[in-house]
């Protein structure tokens, strides 16, 4: 199979793409890439690079540079998008990409839009989680007048309600990040309580019929400065791996999805549903449990055995490494698109 992979960011705040990648090496591989500097385009897990459309231009770019590509390439049987900002496009107009032949395994967009931050509260007691106090903002003043009647205490989190989220410790910071967010992602903005305890997250695939088609579960062990997992290890906790199962039979999710938890060894809290792989996803498929070729074989169709069973103890170590390349590979992805 031909298939396309988004999300080639490999610095300290990666993106999934490359990790999908390296569990498909079978496969033929081609990246889908917003940005020149992207690390992987210079990798050869992908056998052709191309520079697509910002998903703010629309379906009809997407479409437009899709059918260029395969004029040079030939038929694209799959794509897997990897990308928060660019999964509401995919979702929406799935159905046109299956027009052109093009196969995806994606939620509805009711149940994306069942895991947004601001409807996280009521899917997270449902789940017969535990949620932190989250205020939805769209001003400082509710920020300063939460502060003041003391709904809220530093240090509390910042948040987008699709994407990034701070730390503030001081009003200054909450003030800054409040415009960092909003001036990229928009309204509304979430505080939140800040949980302390050991995050723990999982990684899972729901087969868009109820099912959870194979699901692994980690806790970090080290992380970067914005959170990103340098190191973790494969933990056998019953209550996540319930609760995937409860989010998947709910949600009837199609796809990949991880959760973020954390645990203060009594409760477990919600903290997010990312929609998507995680960039730790060949931490899975090192273990044993490959599910981006799951996903490939329900894409097609095919039935496949649940894999939940890992060995715990292992451990995922992610390092820096370095490339020497030629320059000429950056210009002519610069200028042609595509490399």
């Amino acid at each position: 199979m031909k298939i396309a992979i988004s999300g080639l960011n490999a610095t300290d705040n990666p993106a999934p793409g490359l990790g999908v990648a390296k569990s498909l090496k079978q496969e033929e591989l081609i990246g889908f890439s917003y940005d020149v500097n992207e690390p992987a385009n210079y990798l050869d897990v992908f056998s052709k690079k191309y520079l697509m459309p910002f998903p703010t231009l629309g379906i009809d770019e997407l479409e437009n540079r899709i059918k260029e590509i395969e004029k040079k390439e030939g038929k694209i049987d799959l794509i897997i998008p990897c990308l928060d900002a660019e999964l509401p496009l995919y979702i929406k107009y799935q159905d046109r990409l299956e027009k052109m032949g093009i196969k995806t395994f994606l939620p509805s967009l009711e149940s994306f839009e069942l895991r947004n931050k601001n409807k996280l509260s009521k899917l997270s007691q449902d789940l017969g989680l535990s949620y932190p106090k989250t205020y939805e903002i769209s001003s400082i003043k509710e920020m300063t007048d939460l502060l003041r009647e003391e709904k809220l205490h530093f240090p509390f989190m910042v948040k987008g309600n699709y994407y990034k989220a701070y730390k503030a410790h001081t009003l200054e910071e909450g003030i800054e990040h409040f415009y960092t967010i909003s001036n990229e992602w928009g309204f509304p903005i979430l505080l939140q309580e800040v949980v302390s305890g050991e995050e723990i997250n999982l990684v899972g695939l729901g087969d868009g019929e109820g099912n959870l088609a194979g699901a692994v579960s980690m806790k970090k062990l080290t992380t970067t400065s914005l959170g990103k997992i340098w190191s973790g290890i494969t933990i056998d906790n019953p209550k996540l791996l319930q609760t995937a199962e409860k989010f998947v039979e709910a949600t009837k999710w199609r796809g990949p999805f991880e959760l973020e938890c954390m645990s203060d060894g009594e409760n477990v809290y919600m903290i997010e549903i990312n929609p998507r792989f995680p960039a730790w996803v060949y931490f899975a498929t090192g273990v044993g449990i490959n599910l981006p070729k799951m996903l490939i074989d329900l894409a097609n169709g095919q039935k496949v055995e649940k894999q939940i069973e890992f060995e715990t103890g292992k451990m995922y170590v992610r390092f820096t490494d370095e490339v020497v390349v030629d320059f000429n590979d950056f210009t002519t992805l610069m200028s042609k698109k595509e490399l």
